[in-house]
């Protein structure tokens, strides 16, 4: 009996969790990870705002007149609301990734929903007027009811990802790691805040410093950096 149930949970749990973010990082079915127009580049960043990295990270952008789409988590969106005024100010996209930064592997369908989805839309709308109709859950994971949401809240995950929750890794590799990995509909995943389990809490110094370089280096490309929404 033990064996059943046991077997019967890990069906559960396969069909749940697991073959729905395969599905996303195989074959791309439910999300957008990559668009298809030459010369278009989408930078994202997550886990912000950040009220120390962000305003460096805006600066940086509007010096190389680079639009952005920010997944923000609605905890953080609540607690510095000028950042998110600021970011919808100077042009840039805002997009969801959760209240706070829990896997959806982790939780009920109807809890995010209400306490992730709804609720930081319903934060980042009182804030700047716009409701985000962008989504990237954390970890890009995603369980099978997540497709169900592609009308309300379209899926992002990425496709050049800089590895830059580590200081080590920003410091050595990443501008490496984005100039050899960045072609036409790259969407390259980027974070403005290291406070999540498992990123270095001053990763996004490095990251910055990584990515002015970068961006000097791609102005030679003739590339165009857009929003996702702008992008196809």
């Amino acid at each position: 009996m033990l064996i059943y149930l046991v077997g019967g949970i890990l069906c559960i749990t396969t069909f749940y969790m697991f073959i729905p973010s395969l599905i996303t990082r195989i074959t791309g079915i439910g999300v957008f990870r990559k668009g298809t127009v030459k010369k278009q580049v989408a930078f994202t960043f997550d886990d912000g705002p950040h009220p120390q990295y962000t305003p460096k990270l805006l600066d940086l952008l509007k010096l190389h007149q680079v639009k952005a789409t920010f997944f923000v988590l609605g905890s953080k969106a609540e607690q510095y609301p000028e950042l998110i005024r600021r970011i919808d100010r100077e042009g840039h996209q805002i997009g969801i990734h959760n209240y706070c930064h829990t896997s959806n592997w982790l939780m009920l369908p109807s809890t995010i929903r209400r306490e992730h989805l709804d609720r930081s839309a319903d934060i980042i709308e009182s804030i700047v007027g716009t409701r985000p109709n962008y989504y990237r859950p954390p970890w890009g994971l995603i369980n099978i009811f997540d497709f169900f949401r592609r009308k309300q809240y379209r899926i992002v995950l990425w496709s050049v990802m800089g590895g830059d929750w580590r200081s080590r890794f920003c410091q050595t590799r990443l501008q490496s790691t984005l100039l050899g990995g960045i072609t036409d509909g790259s969407v390259v995943l980027l974070h403005d805040s290291g406070e999540t389990v498992g990123a270095d809490q001053h990763a996004p110094y490095f990251m910055l410093q990584a990515l002015e370089e970068v961006l000097n280096q791609l102005q030679t490309r003739n590339l165009q950096f857009v929003r996702l929404d702008e992008m196809s």
